[in-house]
């Protein structure tokens, strides 16, 4: 059992709105933003959530702590990375650099989020992070955006992970399901953001026309007009509306209080985190009400007949900064990251044939690539959960899979392929009686590609490897 659980109040307030503040290229004013920070602070929230890209909030945040040193002040911030290789100095660098920003030295939680799971290297970031942690440099790790295969990958490898900040409001209930089971489970606390959908659940868009999808908005409301759009519509959007104006009604509270109270019913998050556009537009009033609020039963059971009516956004969380549709404020990544490097070096033969080298020392000693391409068809080797002289997803079979799709993956994408380019798997499992983990989580990956597959039982070279698995595409 984790023992590293985040203890947090139930209300964050979150400033990913001084990136949209700055977006223009003038900095917001620290001095004023300190004042609007500590009138929070006052109004009992003790708690900020920030990034690294969240324009120049870190500092903010920093000077707000040396100026004023509230007691009980927590500051949590995020290390999203560009894609790609990261040395151990790197690393260091990037949490001595949040450490300056934020007057302190030993961050409270640090959350770190990956772009391609198929690109190993983000592994070597959280291993990283995880031996500051031990040196005190960071107090505890969370994760942002992460699925459910992938966080439970990573406490399966030993990492202590404290949270997962995801997406999850009435427009989006994937952190609802297997997520929050595994989240209680590993007693990992649940942070979700977007409860109030930039906005959007408020009383100025009830009965209101649908909104042009353009920079009249702002970015937190670009981006959740795309959530809007993907679960039911501005129609049905109008209905769920007019069910919580009705429900606020009862307990003298806004639309948006009773959004955000909805999900702290989820019993796996631990808090939700609102929005605080620093001096514009401040709703402490109304945000302090999410401590005392108590819906009943049937109040939501009457917003649970308006969700059932829309549609659930497909996917697993943090999906929507992976793989199309992006719902994202552009709608692509380009505001993110210029480009995704090849996961794997490749070498080019004169024969025209390639090769990915994922550097295990088992391809040098053994004579063997983890995959070649010739022509348009890609072979990929029997793969282990290895990485470098670590073993990823620990006894777990289901995350030692997910792995070794991982890895499939992006040796495919280094040779210029997709993992739908994938026609035939072959897996090789130590234990038989897995069997049923094993193929659920090859569901998982392949469930709409459906190559051809065969499973049988072998002995492997490893005592600790529970699966191998190879794999064939023919890139179209």
């Amino acid at each position: 059992m984790n023992n590293n659980k985040l203890e947090v109040p139930k209300v964050v307030m979150g400033l990913w709105q001084i990136a949209d503040m700055e977006r223009d290229g003038v900095k917001v004013d620290k001095e004023e933003a300190a004042k609007a920070m500590m009138n929070y602070y006052e109004n009992g929230f003790n708690t900020f959530d920030m990034a690294d890209h969240y324009g120049s909030a870190e500092e903010i945040s920093g000077y707000f702590k040396k100026k004023y040193a509230p007691e009980n002040l927590k500051l949590f911030t995020k290390w999203v990375p560009q894609p790609g290789a990261i040395d151990s100095k790197k690393i260091e660098e990037a949490v001595r650099t949040a450490q300056q920003k934020l007057n302190t030295d030993c961050i409270q939680l640090l959350q770190f989020h990956a772009w391609n799971y198929s690109d190993p290297h983000w592994l070597d970031c959280l291993f990283g992070l995880d031996q500051l942690r031990q040196k005190g440099m960071i107090e505890k790790i969370g994760l942002t955006n992460f699925d459910e295969p992938h966080l439970n990958m990573v406490v399966k490898s030993g990492i202590q992970i404290s949270s997962n900040q995801v997406c999850h409001s009435l427009l989006d209930q994937r952190a609802a399901g297997k997520m929050s089971a595994t989240c209680l489970e590993n007693n990992i606390g649940l942070l979700a953001f977007g409860t109030v959908a930039g906005g959007f659940f408020s009383e100025k868009w009830l009965n209101k026309p649908e909104p042009l999808l353009d920079g009249s908005l702002t970015w937190s409301q670009m981006k959740y007009k795309r959530y809007i759009d993907a679960s039911g519509g501005w129609a049905w959007f109008q209905e769920l509306l007019q069910t919580l104006k009705s429900i606020a009604d009862s307990h003298r509270v806004s639309i948006a209080t009773v959004a955000s109270a909805s999900i702290l019913y989820n019993t796996a998050v631990s808090a939700v985190i609102i929005g605080a556009r620093l001096g514009k537009s401040e709703h402490i009033a109304e945000n302090r009400n999410l401590f005392t609020v108590k819906l009943n039963a049937e109040e939501i059971n009457s917003i649970k007949t308006i969700l059932a009516k829309g549609i659930t956004i497909p996917g697993d969380c943090g999906d929507e900064y992976r793989k199309p549709p992006f719902l994202t404020a552009s709608g692509d990544l380009s505001h993110h990251f210029k480009e995704m490097p090849s996961p794997y070096p490749v070498i080019i033969e004169n024969d025209g044939k390639s090769k990915a080298l994922s550097g295990t020392p088992w391809e040098s000693m053994a004579g063997y690539s983890r995959a070649v391409k010739k022509g348009n068809h890609i072979y990929v080797s029997g793969t282990t959960a290895t990485h470098g002289n670590k073993l990823i997803g620990g006894s777990d079979p289901a995350a030692q899979t997910h792995f070794i799709i991982d890895k499939i993956e992006g040796a495919i994408q280094s040779l210029g392929g997709r993992l739908e380019d994938v026609v035939r798997t072959r897996i090789f499992v130590k234990d038989i009686t897995q069997w049923e983990s094993i193929a659920r989580a090859h569901g998982n990956r392949f469930g709409t590609i459906q190559p051809a597959n065969t499973m049988v039982q072998a002995d492997l070279v490893g005592n600790e490897y529970l699966v191998e698995i190879e794999a064939d595409a023919i890139v179209s």
